[in-house]
């Protein structure tokens, strides 16, 4: 492939994909490059190292989150929405979280993003550093919801480089979990069919819970804050 027809905008998007496929331990510009129909060089001649190819996808993928108007709906509605375009973004992207942790992650995608969520709790009724307690809060929680999915896509990918083993060292482990959990009464009386064979996964709609939950809180604050500069 010539080189004026790869671009940084095509390695990344094609990085993002690589990392959605085989993780952070996947992303190298040999594979990257075999992806891109083109040679190792070509890729180091846009983008320098790897640490590099990862920040910006990483940035990229902040434009996947929807940010809704504050002024055309209630803050509430305007929250929920962004709350779970970001728990759905991460939760797309399971690498992201990992990356966090053991690179450093900047970018204008990531700023927009950031930007907007400030915008919106400050149209809730937040002075700016409650503000911005606020959008760390829910940024936090959609991370933290976002890890058992992730932890489950990394756990598998290891295990299938076992082939044939992956699915009897799953079972195995499950096995083990459930007789450990079958020696506390709260476990064991959720140990019926179908939560056995998901014991190791949170309950379905755990983040709609605690966002709604979150929510609430910031409302109570919100409400006591107006009542507290009327009195």
């Amino acid at each position: 492939m010539p080189r004026d027809t790869l671009t940084a905008e095509r390695i990344v998007r094609a990085a993002v994909e690589l990392l959605d496929d085989e993780g952070l331990d996947g992303l190298n510009m040999r594979a990257l490059a075999r992806r891109l129909g083109t040679a190792p060089t070509a890729v180091y001649w846009h983008i320098k190292t790897k640490d590099e190819l990862v920040r910006l996808a990483g940035d990229a993928v902040w434009d996947e989150v929807e940010q809704p108007d504050p002024d055309a709906t209630d803050w509430r509605s305007a929250a929920t929405a962004h709350a779970t375009g970001l728990h759905a973004m991460l939760t797309r992207h399971p690498w992201l979280g990992q990356a966090f942790g053991s690179h450093l992650m900047h970018g204008p995608g990531k700023a927009r993003h950031d930007d907007a969520a400030l915008a919106l709790y400050e149209k809730a009724g937040f002075d700016p550093a409650d503000a911005d307690r606020a959008a760390a809060t829910v940024f936090v929680l959609a991370l933290g919801s976002a890890l058992g999915p992730a932890a489950h896509v990394s756990l598998t990918r290891k295990l299938g480089r076992n082939g044939a083993h992956a699915e009897e060292l799953m079972a195995e482990a499950m096995a083990r979990a459930t007789e450990t959990a079958e020696r506390y009464p709260r476990l064991r009386a959720r140990l019926g069919p179908p939560t056995a064979a998901r014991y190791t996964a949170a309950p379905d709609h755990t983040f709609e819970f605690a966002l709604q939950a979150v929510l609430d809180g910031f409302e109570a604050r919100l409400s006591a804050g107006r009542t507290e500069r009327g009195a």
